[in-house]
C-alpha cells in the first residue's frame, strides 16, 4: 500500500554537535547466533524531535538490532549510550526503564479490556489496594487528548480497528516516558486512510521531542515520514543518508548493493501497454492461468496477468513488496476479493488448495518449515502427501506404491541421504527443499508456484533446482518463479513481474535490454507498465 504525499510539519534538523547529542546511539554493535553472524560492527543515532527509518533487506540485521537496543538480546562487543551514558539491558524492561518502548507489527494488547485498561495495565492507578477505575478512566482520557486523539477509553478494545489498536499501543509506550519509540512495521495490515492516522500521531510525537524509529519495507512511506534513514545490509552498516539526500532509485541501490550503472537514466524510462499486454511467448493456446483484477484488501492491489504452457515468469521485488501475496491468490491459499481467474480459458474460482490441486496447480512456500514439510514425518510421507490429499483418505495409497514412488523421486532429484525412511528434518536445507518439489512434481502439474525455492540452500543444490526449473518449462510446465535475486530470477525467466508496495507495476519481457538495473529502477520508480 503507499500513502499519498501530504504535508509535513518540518522537523528538527539533526545535528551532531554536542549540544545536540543523540538521544540513543549505538557502536560496533556485533550480535552472532550458531552459524550466523548476525550484526557485525553495526553503528545507529538517533536524535530528540526526528522520524529515522532503518532499511534492508531480509536478513540485513534490522530486527537483530532493535532487539539489542531493547534487551532482547545482549550484543556480544559493542556499546549502546543513552543520553551520552553507557547501557547494557538484561532484559527488555530495563530498556523500557531507560526510555525505549517498542510498538511490534503482531500488537500486543488484551482485546477483551478496555482501551484504557490497555493503555494503564501494569500502572493502574489504585486505592486501598484496588484499582481507582474513575481515575484510571480519568488519566487514559488525558493521555489521549493530549495526543489529539478522540477515543471513548471506556469502551473495549476489540470494537476498534487494527489501526486504531496500533495507535492504542503508541499511547502505552509513550506513557512510560519514552525519549525513544520503536515502530517495528506497523503500516503492514493498514489501508490508506489507516497509515495516514497513524502518520498524524507520529508526527505529533516527534515534534514533542520523541525519537521515533521507523522499522518498514515502505519506500513511499520513508520518503512521506523520516527524516533519516540507516542502512543494514548483510548484517553490516551500508550507511546513515538524509532522505533529502536521497531518491527512491539510490535508497534501494543502498539496499541492494547492485552496481547503479544507468539506474538513474533507467529510472526515467516508461513502459507502455497494461501488465497483461506485457509480451509472452507466442501460443495459439489460450494461457494455462489469467488472471484479471485479483486482489486481496491490505494484501495486493487489482493486477493482470497471464502465464503461458512452458513459460517460466519471475516475480521481483523488495522484500513486503507483495510477492508472495499475489501467488497465494493464486493457489488458493488466501481468497481473492476481487477479479478474475481463468485456468485453460474457463473461468475458475479457487476457494482453496486442494481446488487449485485439481485444476493441477502447485505450490511450493518460502517456509518450507511452517508450510510446507512436517518434520516428523519421513521423506517417504512427505513425498506422498500432496499425491494422498488429491485422492482423497478413503484411497488410500500402498506401502509398496508409496515405496516405488519415494525412490523414484529420491533418485531424480538425488536426494540425500538416499534413504526414503530418514525423518525430513534430519536433511540439509537443500534436501528438503528438494523433497518438498518431489511431492509437488508427483501431481504432475501444469503450474508450478516456487516461491523462494533457493534460499538458504547451498550453490550446488541451488544449482540443482534452477536446472529442473529450466528442464520443466522445456518439457511444457508454466513455473511462477519467485526470488528475492535478481541475477536469478533473470537467469530463468521469459517475463519478469515487478512488485513495489504490493501493486504489480511491471511486467518486462526479458530480452537483451533487460538488466537487475532495470528491474531496481521499476521497483524504485513504481513506473506502471
Amino acid at each position: 500500500m503507499t500513502v499519498p504525499p501530504t504535508p509535513r510539519t518540518p522537523a528538527p534538523t539533526p545535528n551532531p554537535a554536542p549540544a545536540d547529542r543523540p538521544v540513543l546511539e549505538a557502536r560496533g554493535i556485533r550480535k552472532a547466533f550458531p552459524g550466523v553472524l548476525a550484526l557485525d560492527g553495526v553503528d545507529l543515532r538517533l536524535f530528540p524531535g526526528e522520524v529515522h527509518a532503518l532499511m534492508g533487506e531480509n536478513g540485513a540485521g534490522k530486527s537483530t538490532l532493535i532487539k539489542v537496543l531493547t534487551g532482547v538480546h545482549p550484543p556480544d562487543s559493542g556499546t549502546v549510550s543513552v543520553d551520552g551514558g553507557p547501557r547494557r539491558f538484561a532484559q527488555p524492561l530495563e530498556a523500557q526503564h531507560a526510555g525505549i518502548s517498542t510498538v511490534y507489527q503482531e500488537v500486543n494488547l488484551c482485546p477483551n479490556l478496555s482501551v484504557a485498561e490497555n493503555i494503564l495495565v501494569g500502572r493502574e492507578p489504585r486505592r486501598f489496594g484496588l484499582v481507582h477505575w474513575k481515575a484510571l478512566h480519568r488519566r487514559a482520557a488525558r493521555l489521549i487528548t493530549e495526543l489529539d486523539l478522540d477515543l471513548d477509553v471506556r469502551m473495549p478494545l476489540s470494537a476498534h480497528s487494527l489501526a486504531v489498536q496500533q495507535l492504542v499501543a503508541i499511547v502505552r509506550a509513550v506513557d512510560v516516558q519514552a525519549k525513544v519509540l520503536v515502530l517495528d512495521e506497523p503500516t503492514s495490515s493498514l489501508d490508506r486512510d489507516e497509515v495516514a492516522q497513524l502518520f498524524a500521531l507520529v508526527r505529533r510525537l516527534r515534534d514533542r521531542g520523541v525519537a521515533i524509529l521507523f522499522v518498514t519495507h515502505f519506500l513511499d512511506q520513508v520518503f512521506d515520514l523520516c527524516d533519516r534513514v540507516t542502512v543494514l545490509r548483510n548484517g553490516r552498516l551500508e550507511g546513515e543518508y538524509r532522505i533529502d539526500e536521497l531518491t527512491p532509485v539510490t535508497l534501494v541501490h543502498h539496499m541492494v548493493g547492485s552496481a547503479l550503472g544507468t539506474l538513474d537514466e533507467l529510472a526515467g524510462t516508461s513502459h507502455t501497454g497494461t501488465a497483461a499486454e506485457a509480451a509472452a511467448p507466442e501460443s495459439a493456446e489460450a494461457p494455462i492461468l489469467s488472471a484479471r483484477g485479483l486482489t486481496r484488501a491490505g494484501s495486493v492491489h487489482p493486477y493482470d496477468l497471464d502465464i503461458h504452457r512452458g513459460e517460466v515468469i519471475g516475480l521481483a521485488g523488495l522484500l513486503g513488496s507483495g510477492r508472495t501475496e499475489a501467488a497465494r491468490l493464486l493457489f488458493g491459499a488466501d481468497h481473492a476479493d476481487g477479479g478474475e481467474l481463468r485456468i485453460h480459458g474457463e473461468r475458475a474460482v479457487l476457494r482453496s488448495p486442494r481446488t487449485a490441486i485439481a485444476h493441477k496447480i502447485a505450490f511450493c512456500s518460502e517456509n518450507r518449515k511452517a508450510e510446507g514439510l512436517i518434520g516428523e514425518l519421513t521423506v517417504r510421507e512427505n513425498i506422498v502427501l500432496a499425491l494422498q490429499a488429491a485422492r482423497g483418505w478413503t484411497r488410500p495409497l500402498s506401502r509398496a506404491r508409496q515405496d516405488e514412488i519415494a525412490a523414484r523421486w529420491t533418485e531424480v532429484l538425488d536426494i540425500r541421504p538416499a534413504d526414503p525412511e530418514a525423518q525430513v528434518r534430519n536433511l540439509s536445507g537443500g534436501n528438503q527443499q528438494k523433497v518438498l518439489l518431489a511431492r509437488w512434481l508427483l501431481t504432475d502439474p501444469e503450474l508450478l508456484i516456487l516461491d523462494e525455492p533457493t534460499r538458504g540452500i547451498d550453490i550446488g543444490a541451488k544449482t540443482e533446482i534452477q536446472r529442473l526449473v529450466g528442464r520443466l518449462a522445456a518439457e511444457g510446465t508454466a513455473v511462477l518463479f519467485i526470488s528475492a535475486e535478481l541475477e536469478e530470477v533473470l537467469r530463468l525467466s521469459h517475463r519478469v513481474g515487478v512488485l513495489r508496495d504490493h501493486r504489480l507495476v511491471a511486467v518486462l519481457p526479458n530480452d537483451t535490454t533487460l538488466t537487475p538495473d532495470r528491474i531496481l529502477a521499476a521497483i524504485a520508480t513504481g513506473a506502471t507498465s
